[in-house]
């Protein structure tokens, strides 16, 4: 499986959010539009402030956090 790749820069982060239904609550974390005591939640069960927030897999809305450790693992997953 090949893995595209869609780069947008800081500034973009909340828009792109948007577009899915998302925002931010007060202290940053992403959270459901309609509902914004929702957390969203990485495949782990964490939950994903706007600097740690990497991007979403294609074909869901599995969100995944900037560290090295949660790039590696999409990464074999999609390779």
């Amino acid at each position: 499986m090949k893995l595209g790749v869609l780069r947008f820069d800081q500034s973009a982060k909340k828009e792109v959010l948007n577009l899915f239904g998302k925002t931010l609550d007060d202290e940053g974390y992403i959270v459901e539009k309609e509902n914004k005591e929702q957390k969203v939640l990485t495949k782990k069960g964490e939950e994903i402030h706007i600097d740690e927030w990497a991007g979403i897999v294609k074909g869901s809305e599995e969100f995944v956090k900037s560290d090295t450790f949660s790039l590696v693992e999409i990464a074999k997953r999609l390779d």
